[in-house]
């Protein structure tokens, strides 16, 4: 399971020109998920983005967590952060888990956001044709998978 968090201002998607969920300043959280993902990998995972400290504290150095911070949170499932690109210029997703195993996975890792911050999250919708607009602060963007756990 993979995620890429980026630290905005303001954050919002958009599904047939209507605007399904929007947040202020926090966290948008990009999930791809693939077939040997399990729960572990989601409350690992969950918890490392619920607790990752990259907002400023008093001093301006990124010291505090989404949480201390009073911040909101986006999750938006995207498969495409399992392409794989070793062949040619055209990127295979064979990697990305099929909807049976991810749309699971993607809601407990919503639920376990959630109960981590104890906020509602903010969420895109699985499989749809979505358009994500974000104002990218900092920027800081960290990637994080759970099978390289480093």
């Amino acid at each position: 399971m993979r995620i890429l968090i980026q630290r905005v201002k303001n954050c919002s998607v958009t599904i047939d020109e209507e605007v399904r969920s929007s947040i202020g300043a926090g966290m948008l959280i990009l999930v791809g998920i693939e077939d040997s993902d399990s729960l572990e990998d989601v409350e690992w995972l969950a918890g490392k983005a619920a607790k990752m400290r990259i907002f400023n504290d008093e001093a301006g150095v990124m010291n505090k967590s989404v949480t201390e911070v009073d911040g909101e949170v986006m999750i938006v499932s995207q498969f495409t952060l399992h392409a794989s690109v070793k062949k040619g210029n055209r990127p295979s997703y064979i990697r990305a888990a099929k909807p049976e195993i991810s749309v699971p996975l993607y809601e407990e890792f919503i639920k376990a956001v959630e109960r981590e911050t104890g906020k509602k999250a903010g969420t895109g919708l699985f499989g749809a044709d979505m358009k994500v607009a974000l104002v990218n602060d900092g920027p800081v963007t960290i990637w994080i998978d759970s099978k390289n756990r480093e």
